[in-house]
């Protein structure tokens, strides 16, 4: 039997199907999108930059590639002072493969936004402007753009930062590294401050573990 259907019917069930396609693949990835922290407002123990990190603390971290591999592990040491509004972190840190290197934080407390959340800025000789972002409730989220040595080159790329405090002396961070908007890698690292800290700390940073 011959099909009555039209060439102009086929052209336009053509396009709804490719428009349908379309907004459902958009419809899942906005729902893949990261929520804002202003959403976990009511998770205890609340985090406080300043508070947490003042004195010696203490970080393992790893980084996996986009596919999960992991790719390096690190640790680092670090120190926190605090000056009025001002927290100052100097971190240290050791990667396996023998490299050292340091970052100093300079973060400042700003005003408070109209939700509650805690708004700060930072800044570090290998960031990009400043960094900036919110605190609510246990966590920290915060955007910036750091130069990273990836296979012997100097790379930029987008850090979206995210804290989460856990109890008196640990938080976990979980950073989602990109590139041109592309999801590259992320970092996970387990901070330890107080009592943790010291009962560790510092790390050796003269050589990896065998």
């Amino acid at each position: 039997m011959i099909s009555a259907t039209k060439p102009w019917q086929r052209r336009l069930t053509t396009v709804m199907m490719v428009t349908g396609l379309l907004v459902v693949m958009l419809a899942g990835l906005a729902g893949c999108a990261r929520r804002d922290v202003s959403t976990l407002a009511d998770r205890q123990p609340s985090l406080d930059l300043a508070e947490f990190f003042a004195g010696q603390s203490v970080a393992y971290g790893i980084f996996e590639d986009r596919f999960g591999n992991l790719r390096r592990q690190f640790r680092v040491n670090m120190i926190g002072t605090v000056d009025g509004d001002t927290l100052t972190l100097a971190e240290d840190f050791l990667y396996d493969d023998g490299e050292r290197a340091e970052r100093t934080w300079v973060i400042k407390r700003l005003a408070d936004d109209a939700d509650g959340s805690l708004r700060y800025e930072g800044t570090a000789s290998d960031v990009a402007g400043p960094a900036s972002g919110r605190i609510s409730g246990n966590a920290l989220n915060w955007e910036y753009d750091v130069v990273l040595n990836i296979s012997g080159r100097e790379v930029e790329v987008h850090f979206d930062d995210w804290i989460y405090r856990q109890d008196e002396d640990v938080a976990i961070n979980r950073a989602f590294v990109s590139k041109f908007g592309i999801e590259i890698g992320s970092v996970t690292l387990v901070f330890l401050r107080g009592a943790a800290a010291a009962a560790i700390g510092p790390l050796d940073l003269d050589g990896w573990p065998e």
